[in-house]
């Protein structure tokens, strides 16, 4: 039972600390456990009690004495599992609380750097895991432990009714076994195919106007349909394995309560047992037996909470611990790059290599270079998204990874080159969805940003719901509320990653007008575009070309540096080649 294993060898990170402190409410309902079966005994002593003393004293007294109080104890007995089902519910929900966040932050770590494996099916893990962990399956395994208790009775009635049915419980078990063998390569095959479906599915959704456009559904779809078949030809395969043993190891159990009743029936016969012990044996040996069918009735459920465990395990693993960072004040904006290299999950090779720069507070640096030359991810290099392999990038003497996330945030501006606006208002987006934002400071960054008057003209103003991923606004909208998000608070430090590249004229000068806006405030800002008009306002210029820094230096020297005229022999060079 492969499952069972996170019980005893638990990670060091967050869900194996969570699974750790419950082992108190565990034990609370453990206990709980053992009342319930030790109650569960009165019903054998009913049945014996009615067939062996009322049916043969006519007594309807002591009739209806024993019926009420075996209801009553019944009643205990139902309160008690109440009570222990509420136990596991609220330490789920406590497990949720302790661990969601980590998975969330967790879940947001892997993709920026580069692993989309995981996505929000991460969360549907910790849910499926927490739901069976607190289920049926978990009440069963608290129930295995006490089996011996009515083996024990049994063995008291007669030691061959106690036999027959310690060997029916192996034989369950066993077969029990050879199910999770039998179906485990399949279920986790056409699990990861599932999984691998659904992600398919999601990036062609988030690409859909491409692939009708363009007439890629056929296509995709074959690629799709591929993933399919693999989850449903092994789903159908697990299923029909799974099936055969769980229709087997019922009809073991059927026989098993015969050969009890058999068994009983011999042994009044012979008159070694009271008749009204006939029905106690089967009733002892149902409820002895009864945790194994439910647990083989929960395989897949407890299959699939392991997988999702190893797959929580995974993802904590490869994420960076949140770093305690003590809160530095609001920088001045002093930059440095030193000595940095830097290449993506699963690049063969350095995308920056040996990137060496700084800036002094309230410079403008215009970064510019040809395509795959690495401007985007020195920009991720530089607000602390990514960390660099060597080297460091530091603000203020600060390492900019390192510093605590949300104080970060305060006081930098990072405008990405595809904007990506989130399900709300203008106004949510523009705050960060923070509630400390007041309503001037919003208005103020996207008076800022130029773009209070675009935003006063829509349907509802601020108010204006932007739909998921901010569909109801144009690309150019979208990139100008992003820049109003970008300067809110009027950073200290800001990259702007391409933002003039869906704009038009008016965008554009808005645009402008905010980079002066913001230099005069005192603010250091990192530009990177391939429409030298924005660089204008720039104070120092950086050309990358294949991952390192070709020039650096004051703008006009190196844009001089870029537009240089052709010497005469590269004319002549030009003119022998015609």
């Amino acid at each position: 039972m492969k499952f069972l294993t996170f019980l005893t060898d638990l990670p060091d990170n967050v869900l194996g600390r969570a699974l750790r402190e419950g082992y108190k409410p565990a034990a609370v309902a453990f206990g709980f456990s053992l009342v319930s079966n030790l109650l569960y005994l009165a019903l054998p002593l009913y049945t014996y009690q009615v067939y062996g003393r009322v049916m043969v004293s006519q007594n309807q007294a002591t009739l209806w004495m024993l019926t009420l109080v075996t209801l009553f104890v019944f009643f205990i007995s139902g309160a008690i599992d109440d009570l222990r089902a509420r136990i596991l519910i609220n330490y789920g929900v406590a497990l949720d609380q302790r661990v969601s966040g980590r998975v969330f932050t967790s879940l947001f770590d892997a993709a920026v750097r580069g692993n989309w494996s995981a996505r929000a099916q991460a969360l549907r893990d910790l849910d499926q895991f927490r739901q069976a962990l607190t289920g049926v399956a978990a009440a069963a395994f608290m129930d295995v432990p006490w089996m011996p208790v009515f083996m024990i009775v049994l063995f008291i009635i007669d030691p061959l009714v106690g036999v027959v049915t310690i060997v029916g419980a192996a034989v369950l078990l066993g077969l029990a076994v050879a199910q999770a063998r039998a179906t485990q390569s399949a279920l986790k095959e056409a699990n990861d195919a599932a999984l691998k479906s659904y992600g398919f599915t999601d990036a062609a959704l988030r690409n859909g106007e491409v692939v009708r456009a363009m007439g890629m559904l056929p296509t995709i779809g074959q690629a799709w349909a591929r993933h399919r078949a693999v989850t449903i030809e092994r789903g159908a395969a697990a299923a029909e394995a799974s099936n055969f043993y769980t229709d087997l190891i019922k009809a073991v159990r059927m026989g098993i309560q015969v050969l009890v009743i058999a068994i009983g029936a011999y042994l009044i016969l012979k008159g070694e047992i009271h008749s009204g012990m006939l029905f106690a044996n089967m009733i002892l040996a149902s409820r002895a037996l009864q945790p194994i069918e439910k647990i083989v009735g929960s395989w897949d459920p407890l299959n699939n909470m392991y997988r999702a465990y190893e797959r929580l395990n995974t993802l904590l693993a490869g994420a960076e611990p949140p770093a305690i960072a003590t809160s530095l004040p609001r920088p001045l904006g002093k930059l440095s790059a030193e000595g940095v290299n830097f290449a993506p999950m699963g690049a063969q090779r350095l995308v920056l290599t040996n990137v060496n720069f700084s800036l002094d507070p309230n410079e403008v640096l215009g970064v510019i270079g040809p395509s795959g030359a690495g401007k985007s991810t020195l920009a991720r290099l530089l607000v602390g998204i990514w960390k660099p392999m060597n080297g460091v990038v530091r603000l203020d003497g600060a390492d900019v990874f390192t510093w605590d996330r949300a104080d970060f945030g305060k006081y930098v501006g990072y405008l990405p080159q595809d904007t990506e606006l989130f399900g709300g208002s203008v106004r949510n987006n523009i705050a960060r969805f923070r509630d400390d934002v007041t309503d001037e400071e919003v208005v103020a960054a996207a008076q800022l940003a130029g773009v209070h008057e675009l935003i006063l003209r829509m349907p509802k103003g601020y108010d204006t719901d932007v739909g998921e991923g901010g569909v109801v606004l144009s690309a150019g909208q979208r990139q100008r509320v992003g820049l109003a998000r970008t300067v809110l608070g009027n950073p200290a430090f800001v990259v702007l990653d391409e933002p003039n590249a869906n704009l038009d004229a008016e965008g554009e000068e808005a645009l402008m007008r905010a980079i002066d806006a913001m230099k005069a405030n005192g603010a250091t800002v990192v530009i990177i575009s391939h429409k030298p008009g924005v660089f204008r306002a720039a104070d120092k210029m950086l050309v990358l070309r294949e991952g390192r820094v070709e020039l650096f230096g004051p703008r006009d020297q190196v844009m001089a540096r870029l537009v240089k005229p052709a010497q005469p022999a590269e004319v002549r060079a030009v003119e022998a080649g015609r």
